[in-house]
Order: structure tokens, then sequence, then C-alpha cells
């Protein structure tokens, strides 16, 4: 597809494909924050123990990590509004026979299946977007794509309660597959352009190595505390990753080109990404703990609380990814990070008589923070990497998100452990419960410190279009 015109000249072909950006970028977190209000119901509904449940939602994260990587070679190869129609598609019709699901491991499994399907979009969705526009628009338009990932974060606890309350919790994955229907068809009416990058072979024995090493290493986190087979299962898994980096170094066609981590701007990037979100992720889980068990919110004023911080990445990404346009990304990013660090020193300060303007101060700068480090993020990784690589650009950098999210959750799983033992959080002792979050938010914002080194250790992009 032809380059971009000038702004306020857009093409039809090219407003369509941010729509389906825009869109394809609410689903998912949509799903993900209204299913974490329906979580309580499905469990009485299905049966479900405290275990089952946490893996209806891991086992979407884990699965949607593995498959990202080879989600965005596979695009780049055979053409990414394919495999960006391959992966709507699928999660259409995952999601529909979720919504049926009689037994509470069948609704896991469909949702592994779904976050396999979710890494096709997130691995083309990003690609297709900076391939249609300029390398000058392109801090704009992923703006606009990271706003509505907020957007959805945002919606997804009002709209999905309201489901939950007067049709049930199986009317939000119906309500998914539905907003995904809709994206077929607007891909294959309005959309008749195709991008792909090297006509070259695919490593499918790399791609299936890959994806049983990375299930193993984030599986094998996240059930850490569940048993003492969770390290060996991290062990193998990283072991698999060695071997699959050693395989990726002499085939002729890798699912993952190693060279591109040898420009700063892309590896810093990815690393500031990882770092970022093992950082934050776990901070909406851990200020809903204290505002409810500590607090004695009930779970709506707490819901209403939180909704502060999305609120202000949704109103902020789009002029984040402006800025980015006009000036380095890495320092509008790396101001972001900085941002962030500064809300976690202030939630490490909470106790059970702490100040509403402590809260709403840290849910302030967490917000603007992360809004001017997701968008300049994006454009800064997208920029590093040729046309032909933009799929596994995007694949990358989702898989460094991924990743860091399943971290968080991790590290903060091992603090309650250390802190509370084996008590439930509702016979927890509520200074304990305080103490394990400070512990937290005080390493959180240690790593934030460690994302900015990394953010600007990155050298400046290339404004060139390739």
């Amino acid at each position: 597809m032809a380059d971009a015109a000038p702004t306020g000249s857009w093409t039809r072909e090219q407003r369509t494909v941010l729509a389906v950006a825009c869109v394809s970028s609410f689903i998912t977190p949509f799903m993900g924050s209204a299913l974490n209000l329906a979580v309580p119901a499905i469990g009485r509904d299905l049966g479900l123990s405290a275990v089952a449940l946490n893996w209806v939602v891991g086992a979407y994260l884990v699965a949607a990590a593995a498959f990202l990587l080879p989600a965005g070679r596979l695009g780049d190869v055979l053409g990414r509004k394919r495999v960006f129609l391959w992966g709507v598609g699928s999660h259409a019709a995952v999601a529909l026979l979720a919504g049926l699901a009689t037994s509470g491991w069948v609704l896991v499994a469909l949702r592994a299946l779904q976050g396999a399907a979710a890494a096709f979009i997130f691995a083309t969705a990003p690609a297709i977007l900076t391939a249609a526009f300029p390398i000058t628009q392109r801090g704009r338009v992923l703006g606009l794509a990271t706003a509505s990932v907020y957007l959805g974060l945002s919606a997804g606890p009002v709209l999905g309660g309201l489901l939950t309350h007067y049709l049930g919790w199986r009317s939000i994955f119906v309500a998914v597959a539905l907003l995904s229907v809709g994206l077929v068809v607007a891909v294959v009416a309005a959309i008749p352009d195709e991008w792909r990058g090297e006509q070259v072979g695919l490593d499918l024995g790399g791609a299936v190595l890959y994806v049983l090493a990375l299930s193993a290493v984030i599986g094998g986190v996240s059930a850490l505390r569940e048993g003492a087979w969770g390290p060996w299962v991290v062990v193998v898994g990283a072991v698999l990753l060695v071997v699959f980096v050693l395989r990726e170094r002499v085939v002729p066609s890798p699912t993952l080109k190693l060279r591109l981590f040898g420009d700063p701007a892309f590896a810093f990037s990815n690393l500031a990404a990882l770092i970022h979100y093992s950082a934050t992720f776990a901070v909406s889980f851990l200020l809903s703990l204290y505002l409810q068990s500590v607090r004695g919110l009930d779970a709506r004023a707490a819901g209403l609380v939180l909704l502060v911080q999305p609120i202000l990445m949704a109103a902020l990404s789009p002029a984040a990814g402006r800025l980015s346009d006009r000036m380095e990304p890495r320092l509008v990013a790396s101001v972001g990070m900085a941002l962030s660090m500064g809300a976690l020193v202030a939630f490490a300060f909470l106790g059970a008589t702490s100040s509403a303007w402590l809260i709403g101060l840290g849910l302030g700068l967490l917000g603007v923070g992360f809004g001017l480090f997701s968008s300049p993020n994006t454009n800064a990784v997208l920029s590093a990497v040729p046309r032909a690589d933009l799929g596994l650009g995007a694949a990358a950098l989702g898989t460094a998100r991924m990743v860091g999210q399943a971290l968080s959750m991790s590290l903060v799983a091992l603090f309650f452990h250390g802190f509370l033992g084996h008590s439930s959080l509702a016979a927890a002792d509520t200074g304990a419960l305080a103490t394990a979050m400070r512990t937290a938010f005080w390493l959180f914002a240690g790593l934030c410190a460690i994302g900015i080194a990394a953010s600007l250790a990155r050298s400046p992009i290339d404004r060139r279009d390739d």
C-alpha cells in the first residue's frame, strides 16, 4: 500500500485500517476487565475453585504470550491481513463456544484457545496500522489505538457488570464474538490491500519449540505458589528457550531474527516495556485489595476509584503519540516511566488511615505515566524494524508486555505467600496485607528506576520511511 498523504487527507482504506485497529485494540482488554468482575459468578455457576478461577485468566495470558512471536512471523510471510482475519475469526468462534461452556475446565481450555487466537490479532494489528501510515504519522495513529486499549479497560468493569447482572456472564463472550464478527466484515469489505514482508519459508520446528518453551516458563512462574512442580517447569522452559535461540542462529528462515536485537532502539525499547509492565501490571490488583480489604470499600466503589487511571491513560495516549512524532519517543516514554515510579513510591506509603488525596495522587501519576509511555514506546519499537519485519516487531513488543504482566502477578503472589502464608485473603491480617503491598510497591518502584535507565539508553530512531 502506498504511503499516506499529508494529515487531513487520509484515504478511505487508511481510515478503515485505523478503525479496525482501534476496535481490535478495545476488544481484548474489554473482555479481560469485564471477566474480572464476572469471576465470582463464573465460579458459582461452574463450581470452580479459586485455583481454577485463576486459570480462567492465566490460561489466556500464557497462550497469548506463547503464540505472539510465531503469529507475527507468520503475518510477515503469509500476509498480515490474512493472519489478522484468522485471529479475529477464531476469536469469535471460541468466544461463542466459551459462552456455551458447561464445565469449568472446558472453559479454561477454551480461554487458552482464545488467547492463542488473540495472539494473531496482537501481532498483526499494530503492524498493519504501521504499514498503512508514514513514519511521521505513526505516533499519532498508534496513540489512538493505545487509547482504545485503555477505553476497553475502563468500559470492561462497567459494561461487564451490567451484562453479568442482567444477562449473565455468558453474555460477555457473546458480545465479544459479535464485535469480532463485525471486524471480519469490515476488513473483508473495506480493506483490499495485503501487507507482507519476505517471501521465504517458515521455521515450523522453531515455532513449536518456542511455544512450548514460553508456555513452560510463564505457566511455571504463574504456578510457583501452587506446588513444588512450578520451579521445575520453569527450568525446563528455560532450557528449551536456550535450545530455541541456538536453533535460530543457524536456520535459514528463523522464527525470531536475533539480529533485530542488535539495534539498541529495538532491544532497549522492548526491555523498557518488559520492565514497565512487570512494575505496574499488578498495581490495580493490589489497590483493589487495599481499597476493599484495608479501607472497607465495596467492589463497586473500589472500581469507580480505580477508573481514574485508565481514563487518564486513554485521554493522554493520542497526544503522547503525536508528541513522539515530533521529538524522540525515548524521551517521552522515559518521562512517563519516571511518573509511574513516582506513583509507586506514593503507593508505598499507603496505610490503614492514608488520605484519599494520596491514593488520588498515585492513580493520577500512574495514569499520566502510562499514557506517556505506551504509544511512544510502541512507536520506537516499530520504527526500529524494517517494513518487512513489522509483524515480528509488534510480536516481540507484545511478548515483552505479556511476560511482564505474568512476572508482575507472580511477584505479588510470592510476596503474599511470604507475608500471609496460606491464609485466605478474607482471614488475613490487614496489617500484614498492607505490609506485603508496601513491600511490593517499593520493589516495583526500584524496577521502574532500572527501566528508566534502559529507556534512556536506546538510540534515536531513524525517521526515514523504509
